[in-house]
């Protein structure tokens, strides 16, 4: 029986949900996307913290993580539980259902065939809704999700960027988005700025 992959690039990598994470049955690191991605999306559910999504142009290609699921596991399930874990619907039992004219704050399941040995291999595509984003907007959307209710339980921008970080994951605007961050709040590393944020200094 084929198995199901994921190709996690962003927090699904840390964080691949109370649904999907007992059903992993090999983690392979070090798995390049075969598109790129950037900071292109304020998510609303991280109180408009900067996200990156796979984009047409600008990024790059970086270093995920692909996640096999166990066999038995089927397609539609796996698909369901992606759909679930990033769009905030763990076990709610709802299911995955393809939107014909997904707008950016609609997720697509997306499929790749035969990679990495795997017959099948998901990703997440939610949608770009930053125009040419910058350093300062990327800052500035950042530090004010620190501030504010996602900041509580790290699910701010800040804590984000130091995820993507931890994980060995770059894009082409993330020095320049760490060094604004770290300007703006006086701190000498994201750890320390998060804190600024979250006591209210900033």
């Amino acid at each position: 029986m084929s198995r199901v992959g994921i190709l996690a690039y962003g927090s699904l990598i840390e964080d691949p949900g109370k649904e999907l994470a007992p059903l992993i049955s090999e983690r392979r690191p070090r798995v390049r996307t075969p598109f790129s991605i950037e900071f292109a999306r304020s998510s609303p559910t991280r109180d408009g913290a900067p996200t990156v999504v796979p984009v047409e142009s600008g990024g790059c290609p970086v270093d995920g993580a692909l996640l096999v699921l166990e066999v038995g596991v089927s397609l539609a399930t796996a698909k369901d539980m992606l759909w679930r874990r990033e769009t905030r619907n763990e076990a709610s039992g709802k299911r995955y259902s393809p939107p014909a004219r997904p707008h950016p704050d609609q997720m697509v399941v997306e499929r790749l065939s035969r990679f990495q040995g795997i017959e099948v291999v998901l990703y997440a595509r939610f949608g770009a809704n930053l125009t040419d984003p910058g350093a300062a907007t990327l800052a500035d959307l950042a530090i004010q999700s620190a501030r504010a209710g996602a900041g509580r339980i790290g699910r701010d921008g800040i804590s984000y960027l130091m995820s993507l970080k931890q994980q060995g994951i770059t894009t082409p605007l993330m020095p320049g988005y760490e060094r604004e961050i770290l300007r703006r709040t006086g701190a000498s590393s994201l750890e320390e700025a998060w804190s600024r944020c979250r006591r209210g200094l900033v």
